[in-house]
């Protein structure tokens, strides 16, 4: 599946175990609806991985539709897996809190991920707490392009 417009781009490809996601562009309350419909239409696999690397904005409307789209991959027994979101976009993931909700990785950990089986006890599994303290540490599967607050 593919829906182009001028502002938004947003690519679907499966594979057996991973449904990729690619958004480029900008998601926002005008392309939130292209953005939605990708998310929805993938696939259920147990992972299904939202490549973020051109996408420019994430409005809160854009945060809403990631949230729900966590929530309905996570109800069928899969996971949401954020890649290389860009720095303006990993702002605005640690400003809502969804990366302490969502695992977040950079390209070579995805190609090292994608190398490993994922036990099935971990697919939609329950995240930790963050013990107090430590919530200005991203967590261990956030990458280390995510900003840090001064």
């Amino acid at each position: 599946m593919e829906d182009r417009s001028d502002r938004i781009d947003v690519q679907v490809t499966v594979g057996d175990r991973v449904a990729q996601v690619r958004v480029a562009g900008e998601v926002d309350i005008a392309t939130v609806a292209a953005f939605r419909s990708a998310l929805w239409s993938a696939p259920a696999r147990p992972v299904v991985q939202l490549e973020m690397s051109e996408l420019r904005l994430l409005s809160a409307a854009g945060v809403r539709a990631l949230l729900a789209a966590h929530l309905r991959i996570r109800a069928r027994g899969g996971e949401l897996v954020l890649v290389d979101p860009t720095p303006v976009v990993a702002r605005v993931l640690r400003a809502t809190g969804l990366h302490r909700v969502m695992t977040i990785l950079e390209p070579a950990r995805v190609v090292e991920a994608a190398r490993r089986p994922v036990p099935a006890g971990l697919v939609g599994a329950p995240r930790r707490s963050v013990p107090a303290g430590a919530a200005h540490r991203p967590p261990a599967a956030t990458t280390g392009r995510l900003p840090v607050a001064a």
